[in-house]
Order: C-alpha cells, then structure tokens, then sequence
C-alpha cells in the first residue's frame, strides 16, 4: 500500500536586493498542495557574511543545494525581477541535466534579448543608480534623499544590490536556449521597469506553453498577499500532479 502522496515543491527566487521575507506568508496560501522553499543567495539577512555571487557559473554552483532537494520529486520555480532570471537560469541547467520543473513562473522581469536598464546600470555611481532605483519605485523616495536617510542606503542597501544586479547581467548575456517546461510570465500592469509588452516577450523564451499574465501593481508586486493565492490557482493542475499535455500554464 503506498503512502500519501509527496506535494512538489516551490522554489522561489527573491528580487535584486533583498532576502526572502516577501515569501514568508506563501506557505500558508499554499497548504498542503506545495512544499514552499524560499531560496536565499548569499550576502544578505543570515548569509550576510558570505561572498555574493556576481555571474552564473558561482549561482548554479550556489543552487547545487537547491537541485539536490528537486532530484526524485515535482517541482516548480517562481521568480521574481532578478529571480525571474535566476529561475529562468535554474530551469536551464536542470533541463540539462534531465531533472525538469513542471512550471517556470517568471515575474516583474524584462526577458533577457531586451536588455533591462536596470540591469545596464550595475556600475553607476552611488546618487544616480539611487535616483534610478526610486524613479523607478524600486526603492522609496528617502533612498535618494540626503537628508532622510540616503546613507543607509548607500552602505546597507546598495552594495548587496548592485552586485544583484552584476548577476543579472551576466544572466542575461548568457541565456539563450528556450524552456521545455511551460512558463507562465507575470506582469505588474503599472511596472515601469518591466511592462507587460516586454514581459510577453518571454514566450521567445518557452519551446512549449506560454502564457502572460498581467496583475495589478507595480514592479514589486510580489508583496502582494494576493499573488500566492493566484499562483496557487493558477499552477493548480501541476499542484495536484496533473501535468497539463494540451493547455497552456
């Protein structure tokens, strides 16, 4: 007699510049249909102390931990703006290696042929790449404000992101093969660093399903409390184990 069923796990990617917390409540939405598994990279909240990884062949040797747990189980990758790319990398190399995901969820993220500006600006000086980051809402007004509060920024803020977005660069210059796995594209519908006609350009990206979804918010939608439960709906067949063969995601 066999035992109950294993859920898949979810293994979700943060964004330039931060830990996992946006992740924190996704088990709970979740239940028992997936195994939530926020991946932090090093150099941030409990790894801070560790080197941060700058290009891709240091990030798939960081996931090889990560690969481990998918070895033998169903799973699924969302990631979000510079996750999205670490999630797109991460299904690369395990298609590579046979171990697909059942779904790649891509969020907040321009695909790689259109070269974000963000990602361009990994070596600017410290007071515009702020204004940028805040013009466009990747960080409050304060972070660009001298009075309010910008060295914090400068010392705390910057550092681990501007090397996020040294990897995103590399990321970018190194992708190239489309996903077998279906991938789903989220797009915040007022995010001016990644809009939905550019996210939808992921589907050069996809050999098999594609599907664009666009959501309310800006580009750090992922704080939404809302997305979970759309995900949760949207990924519902792959949670159950039913592997859609005609449908997109």
């Amino acid at each position: 007699m066999s035992g109950p069923a294993v859920p898949p796990l979810l293994l979700c990617f943060h964004h330039a510049g931060a830990g996992v917390s946006a992740f924190s409540r996704w088990q709970a939405e979740f239940g028992a249909a997936a195994e939530v598994v926020p991946v932090l990279l090093p150099g941030r909240d409990a790894r801070v102390r560790e080197p941060r990884v700058t290009e891709l062949a240091s990030l798939l040797a960081e996931l090889e931990v990560a690969a481990a747990l998918t070895r033998g189980r169903p799973y699924l990758l969302y990631g979000h703006s510079l996750g999205g790319l670490v999630a797109y990398s991460f299904a690369a190399a395990r298609e590579a290696a046979g171990d697909p995901p059942q779904a790649v969820v891509i969020g907040a993220v321009l695909p790689p042929h259109l070269r974000s500006l963000l990602a361009r600006s990994a070596e600017l000086p410290d007071t515009p790449l702020l204004r940028l980051l805040v013009r466009k809402g990747v960080l409050p007004p304060d972070a660009a404000d001298a009075e309010r509060g910008s060295d914090i920024f400068r010392r705390r803020v910057l550092p681990p992101l501007r090397d996020d977005l040294r990897l995103a660069q590399d990321l970018v210059r190194r992708a190239a093969v489309p996903l077998r796995a279906p991938v789903l594209a989220l797009a915040g519908a007022d995010d001016p660093v990644a809009p939905p006609a550019g996210v939808a350009q992921w589907e050069r990206y996809a050999a098999g399903h594609f599907r664009l979804r666009t959501v309310a918010g800006g580009h750090l939608f992922v704080r939404d409390r809302a997305l979970p439960r759309l995900l949760r709906t949207e990924l519902g067949g792959f949670l159950t184990g039913l592997r859609p063969e005609s449908s997109a995601v």
